[in-house]
């Protein structure tokens, strides 16, 4: 009997497609969904969280793919027999780029300029710069290692910081973010949400980093305590440059959305041209070595 698949869109046989050998069904995740009491492997739609409760509706389910790196929601619903896989990979590029941009937006103060030639209005001034910037990755992880090598481009320092030290190749752990930050022009925050990060960057945080540093959230917004940085932006001694926040969406009165020096994008990192590509390339091999019996990529729980 051929294997049941759920996958979010259509892929094509062969080539990076699905083995002509399965039984496929779509389902992206709106309307009423297949039967799928049959189904073995279910690719969660992208940005659909209520997609996930579909999973209790699959008593045969064997793999559950994400198409995020981060997986933490996803744990409860995990039972003996059921292998999750992330995605990690696929929004590498596309996070990088957004946290670049974001950097260089706020060093090169280009929000100013966008409402300069709404208003047109010509009062030219100098700017911060990346070049020369000493820049913090906390979490430095495939996104943080792709960020990396587009900073160094732009002739910035940068300073790995991950959970635990690894000296070898020079990342420095969580634990010594107090000596770390005194001396950093920007932060950079690619943190998972999860009982150790919540909170992470906190008001002592915050206050450890010189007058006007640039801290950065591209990673999960709960890892940020939003109201200590709403008071330091507020006053004028940090910048920020954030496409999570928390809560989210950020409600429309909150003060962060008309501090100076805050730049708010709404959580679209990842979701770049390059994901559907690359999400299409992991699916079509991953159903390949569900078929054939290879190990599967990015297994993060063992059913």
């Amino acid at each position: 009997m051929a294997e049941h698949v759920l996958v979010p869109w259509q892929l094509t046989d062969g080539g990076d497609g699905w083995p002509a050998t399965l039984r496929v069904d779509v389902w992206d995740g709106q309307g009423a969904p297949p039967d799928v009491s049959d189904v073995s492997f279910y690719v969660l739609p992208y940005g659909v969280s209520s997609a996930r409760g579909l999973v209790t509706a699959m008593p045969r389910l064997r793999v559950l793919q994400a198409l995020t790196a981060g997986y933490e929601q996803l744990l409860p619903l995990l039972r003996p027999g059921l292998t999750l896989c992330n995605g990690r990979g696929l929004h590498d590029a596309s996070t990088a780029e957004h946290a670049l941009g974001l950097v260089l937006a706020a060093q090169r103060d280009l929000p100013t300029w966008v409402d300069d030639q709404r208003e047109r209005r010509w009062e030219p001034h100098y700017t911060r710069s990346l070049a020369d910037s000493r820049v913090l990755i906390v979490g430095y992880g495939s996104i943080g290692t792709a960020l990396e090598r587009r900073l160094l481009a732009c002739e910035a320092s940068v300073v790995r910081v991950a959970r635990s030290a690894r000296p070898e190749t020079r990342v420095h752990g969580v634990a010594e973010l107090p000596a770390l930050l005194p001396k950093a022009d920007i932060v950079v925050l690619i943190l998972p949400d999860n009982e150790s990060t919540e909170r992470l960057f906190d008001a002592t945080a915050m206050a450890a980093l010189p007058d006007g540093a640039l801290v950065v959230n591209v990673g999960r917004g709960r890892t940020l305590d939003t109201e200590a940085l709403a008071a330091e932006t507020g006053r004028g001694r940090l910048r920020a440059a954030l496409d999570v926040t928390d809560p989210e969406p950020l409600p429309a009165g909150h003060p962060l959305w008309s501090h100076p020096g805050v730049l708010i994008t709404p959580h679209v990192a990842g979701g770049s041209a390059t994901f559907y590509p690359r999400a299409r390339r992991l699916i079509g091999d991953q159903l390949h070595r569900f078929v054939t019996g290879a190990p599967l990529r990015n297994v993060v729980r063992e059913g």
